[in-house]
């Protein structure tokens, strides 16, 4: 986003604020101001202390923009705009470990929410969550801005890769909201049932040693983007069993390749890819199991549903999120001018 802002409008002055142990390469066209502290030490003062505050640390500024809920100290004369992906920490609570919750709770997301001139989210079932909650009591303080696939995903891949066919691809953390135990469930169950395509899994999280002994499982840890573009590309389709997603990169990013995804039935995959995926209930490891022996048996089915998912996200793009973004900060620092 910060590439895309600065590409689109290069007349702002755009600084990124970082914490001095973070070893970080800002995009071109963005100024870097690095806290003298490390980020524990920096956000524990923040929250405890309401020191150092963000726009002092960047030297001045018309507008914050805050990427997610963190830790932060934030001036009262100083605007910001607060981007949440989701309530994942609200309504999931118990899948995040002690470590995890005493940070957001250190974040105070609710009050960052409440203080934040505007709030920007990713999808319109985000927007519906907040509001469901009690986060926002106007939705005029709400405006979506749907990210896009990186670019680095989707340049030219290997052409052999259609060829070479033959696994199924989870990208994503491993961790409890993403589904997993009903994905190695299933996985069991459909190749019972006849399939013979592994599932290659990328990602990191504590999951992992669950899912390292599961037959029909390969886990490939982080890859580069140049390595997952030629994974997307050489898929037979992508699974994505979530429980929650604020918006959910891997079917957008696999839809770009005219890769088809199996995914569960969630309203944010419906805001995204219409009809142009196979779903499952969310949690039911024998409908998720026969759509993977389906799609992994049916070419002509996943070419399909491929091309109709590559129409449905050909309007994401990262210029269109960047005006969207800049039009807010504008119109949070004209107000409190």
């Amino acid at each position: 986003m910060l590439a895309a802002l600065a590409v689109g409008f290069p007349d702002d002055q755009w600084v990124a604020v970082v914490p001095g142990d973070r070893q970080i390469a800002p995009p071109s066209g963005v100024e870097l101001r690095r806290a003298r502290i490390a980020s524990k030490p920096l956000f524990a003062a923040a929250a405890l202390a309401g020191r150092p505050r963000l726009e002092k640390l960047a030297g001045g500024a018309d507008v914050s923009w805050l990427p997610a809920p963190a830790p932060v100290a934030c001036g009262r004369r100083t605007p910001y705009v607060l981007t949440i992906h989701d309530l994942s920490f609200e309504l999931r609570r118990d899948d995040f470990t002690a470590y995890e919750q005493c940070w957001l709770k250190a974040a105070r997301p609710r009050r960052l929410a409440q203080r934040a001139a505007r709030i920007v989210v990713d999808s319109e079932a985000t927007a519906g969550d907040l509001i469901e909650a009690g986060w926002v009591a106007d939705a005029a303080k709400l405006t979506v801005v749907r990210p896009a696939p990186s670019a680095s995903l989707l340049r030219a891949t290997d052409q052999s890769a259609e060829s070479a066919r033959g696994y199924l691809l989870y990208v994503g953390a491993l961790e409890p909201r993403k589904g997993l135990d009903t994905l190695a469930q299933a996985v069991g169950i459909a190749r019972r049932s006849g399939l013979t395509a592994p599932l290659l899994i990328v990602g990191e999280g504590r999951l992992a040693s669950e899912l390292e002994t599961a037959p029909g499982i390969r886990l490939l840890g982080r890859q580069s983007d140049e390595q997952l573009a030629r994974l997307y590309a050489g898929a037979l389709a992508l699974v994505m069993p979530s429980r929650l997603e604020g918006f959910g990169f891997p079917p957008v990013e696999a839809a770009a390749h005219g890769v088809p995804s199996v995914i569960s039935d969630l309203p944010v995959f419906r805001e995204t890819l219409g009809d142009a995926a196979l779903t499952f209930p969310v949690g039911d490891a024998e409908a998720l199991a026969k759509a993977l022996v389906l799609v992994g048996g049916d070419s002509a089915l996943r070419a399909r549903v491929g091309e109709e998912a590559q129409l449905a996200v050909a309007s994401l793009s990262w210029a269109s999120a960047a005006a969207s973004l800049r039009a807010v900060l504008s119109e949070a620092s004209g107000e409190a001018q």
